[in-house]
């Protein structure tokens, strides 16, 4: 199996922006974690960061080319502006899960809208870098039900 894991605009500048919000630990802490999560699970996994909106474009039309299984992404502030995104993932047809670090349903009120949770099988929410652990658990049960059909 194997899963890309895209993040948005301002991701590389976890444990700097805004700590109350998105908490003290780094980009480089969050890769490690997925990294380490999928190996022991036997996961291939591919984590990629752009803070422009043509580059995470490009990003998710090279799964397709590469066979990606499935895609995590957390757009960041694309969540909210992104049609681009958004036909790019149904372009590609390839299953994915939304990711936010943060709970976006209780902050600012443009916040809560998401163009890319048209497509995505399902978003998650305010957990932290956990929410990247479930996105995995996720992405890969919904992988696992689609080769079994």
């Amino acid at each position: 199996m194997r899963i890309l894991v895209l993040n948005g605009p301002n991701l590389n500048m976890l444990g700097i922006r805004e700590p109350d919000i998105y908490g003290k630990s780094t980009y480089a802490d969050l890769i490690k974690m997925i990294g380490d999560y999928c190996e022991s699970k036997g996961i291939e996994v591919v984590c990629k960061q752009s803070n422009h909106e043509g580059t995470l474009v490009d990003y998710i039309q090279q799964a397709y080319f590469e066979k990606m299984d499935g895609i995590i992404i957390n757009p960041g502030a694309y969540t909210h502006t992104s049609v681009a995104l958004l036909d790019a993932l149904k372009a590609v047809q390839i299953p994915t899960v939304e990711v936010h670090i943060s709970d976006v349903d209780s902050r600012e009120e443009f916040r809560q809208i998401s163009y890319v949770s048209l497509y995505a099988y399902k978003t998650i929410k305010g957990m932290g870098f956990d929410g990247y652990i479930e996105a995995v658990d996720s992405i890969s049960d919904i992988i696992t039900r689609a080769e079994d059909k």
